[in-house]
């Protein structure tokens, strides 16, 4: 089986038809569903939060089979992500389409996500900077290490809205704080 990096690629990543976008309706949604999967699966894996459509992307190219998506197939799975309601997983950036954040884990999920943080680490009551949060010595090897700072900034809000932290700013964006409820 085919890798990039220690990411291993699925059976169809080495099938051509599935680098063209396929005129039947039933084989196409299948090819999306498939591609979806796949976007959010290597984005988590590999911790990538945007994707550039003028941007070298490796899932997007298979030298293996001398493949590649075109832009149009590249757009039309991200706005799949994108279209999906209150379970999107991916935003335009630009009103030009050329950056999508990846949400391979949707902001409540990061929200949720921040509340087992503190838990498992007995931070109740406790102040972190948003920095310490991404990578303090404590996130190291979880979810929260390296997470994108507008992704966090906005879990962080929504958990603030529901009472559970409260977020305080320093001198710099560098210096943001979080103080987190029991």
């Amino acid at each position: 089986m085919q890798s990039l990096g220690n990411f291993k690629l699925p059976q169809f990543f080495n099938y051509p038809p599935y680098f063209t976008l396929q005129p039947v309706r039933e084989t196409r949604e299948k090819q999306i569903q498939l591609w979806k999967e796949l976007i959010l699966d290597y984005c988590r894996s590999q911790k990538i939060f945007i994707i550039g459509m003028e941007e070298e992307f490796p899932l997007f190219v298979n030298p293996v089979i001398d493949r590649s998506l075109s832009y149009e197939s590249r757009e039309q799975f991200l706005n799949v992500l994108v279209s999906e309601g209150l379970l999107k997983r991916a935003e335009w950036m630009d009103k030009g389409r050329k950056k999508c954040l990846i949400l391979w884990l949707r902001i409540q999920d990061w929200a949720d996500c921040i509340l087992n943080f503190v838990r498992e680490n007995g931070l109740e009551n406790s102040v972190m900077t948003v920095e310490e949060i991404r990578s303090g010595m404590e996130s190291r090897g979880t979810e929260l290490q390296g997470i994108d700072r507008g992704v966090l900034m906005r879990a962080l809000r929504l958990l603030e809205q529901k009472g559970k932290v409260a977020i305080f700013k320093g001198s710099s964006a560098d210096d943001e704080g979080v103080k987190f409820s029991a």
